[in-house]
């Protein structure tokens, strides 16, 4: 069976080159006789592996010599709790709501401390990003979290908050390698890698030096103290070695495509054929206010929920999957992460036009 072009959110596509190159590899990882799944992580050649894809990710974002990178594992999920346990310090933090996680990370926090949502766009089911340029940012907060590009809803800050100093603490799962960052504006940026990066199972944590501590909350769990993994260079335990081991291959894709400027510029090409059509057309229309719009994941709808699902239906048919929307908006959502080719978008596009020519 050919390829299909897969939009799903996550885990998400990965590029072909990569998944050929892991393939050839499978039984035999340059010479080792054996594949990376069965590696120790001990072994020089996995070391060499972590040590290579930590350099990439370092080269690829300018990661400053002062942050540490961190392959874990849990998901974006467990830095909900992980977060508060290691930084809350003085049991105060403050919560940008835009989305499901970033409501889900600070439901967590309330377990540790004191969780201020400071704002928050849930008032028209997370559509835009609420203004973050003088929010009541709490004295003694230990750090201000955002959910920077929020996958279901489909909008992104384009604009960093004013944090007034205090640490800026961004989930970035879903744009993580989209574009340039500049990561010194932040105490901390994590992400799940299986929508942009690799497969599920591992989490990358790139944090500040001066945020990792032995000073955590009473309880933290030893698994769950940033200095354990930082100290112990991502290896206190076995780490998910095969999918750190595909995390560095497409750093490489990455770099061998022009790094994240080049991509930055593809996924807006990309993004642009996609919603230009969505702005144009009498049959879908986009769900997120302009200026807010996300390159990564693209929510629509027809208005008519029969319809949509027809048009889910019939798009899966052509070789268009995982296109349903999320419960929450209905509808429709194509991510068109960095491993979607433009090619994908093109004949998606064609795909609606012909279906709204139908259905108009």
């Amino acid at each position: 069976m050919a390829r299909v072009f897969n939009f799903s959110a996550g885990p998400a596509v990965l590029p072909e080159e990569v998944l050929r190159e892991a393939a050839a590899e499978m039984l035999d990882y340059r010479g080792t006789g054996m594949s990376v799944m069965e590696m120790s992580h001990r072994s020089r050649p996995f070391q060499e592996i972590i040590e290579t894809a930590e350099s990439d990710l370092r080269e690829l974002m300018g990661i400053p010599d002062n942050y540490k990178v961190l392959f874990l594992q849990g998901g974006a999920s467990q830095q909900f709790a992980m977060i508060p346990m290691n930084l809350m310090k003085n049991r105060v933090a403050d919560y940008i709501i835009t989305g499901q996680w970033a409501k889900k990370a600070w439901q967590e926090a309330q377990k540790y401390g004191k969780a201020n949502a400071v704002a928050s766009s849930a008032d028209k089911t997370f559509t835009y990003i609420p203004d973050c340029s003088d929010l009541p940012i709490s004295e003694n907060a230990d750090y201000v979290y955002i959910c920077e590009n929020n996958t279901i809803y489909g909008t992104k800050f384009h604009e960093l908050p004013n944090t007034k100093g205090k640490p800026l603490v961004a989930d970035v799962s879903s744009c993580f390698l989209s574009e340039p960052v500049d990561v010194s504006r932040y105490g901390m940026i994590y992400g799940g890698v299986q929508k942009n990066i690799g497969p599920a199972g591992v989490v990358i944590v790139i944090i500040r030096d001066d945020l990792i501590t032995e000073d955590v909350l009473p309880g933290t769990p030893t698994m769950l103290q940033y200095k354990i993994h930082a100290d112990n260079g991502s290896l206190y335990n076995t780490p998910p070695a095969y999918g750190i081991y595909i995390c560095g291959k497409v750093f490489q894709w990455l770099k061998a495509r022009g790094g994240l400027e080049a991509m930055k510029q593809y996924n807006e090409q990309k993004a642009k054929i996609l919603y230009d059509f969505l702005d144009e057309s009498k049959l879908f229309h986009g769900t997120v206010v302009k200026k807010d719009r996300s390159l990564m994941n693209v929510p629509f709808v027809t208005g008519d929920k029969e319809l949509d699902a027809g048009f889910v239906r019939e798009a899966e048919a052509a070789g268009f999957v995982n296109l349903k929307g999320h419960r929450t908006v209905g509808g429709m959502r194509a991510s068109i992460y960095n491993a979607m080719p433009i090619e994908g978008v093109e004949k998606l596009v064609a795909f609606m036009a012909e279906f709204e020519k139908n259905n108009g």
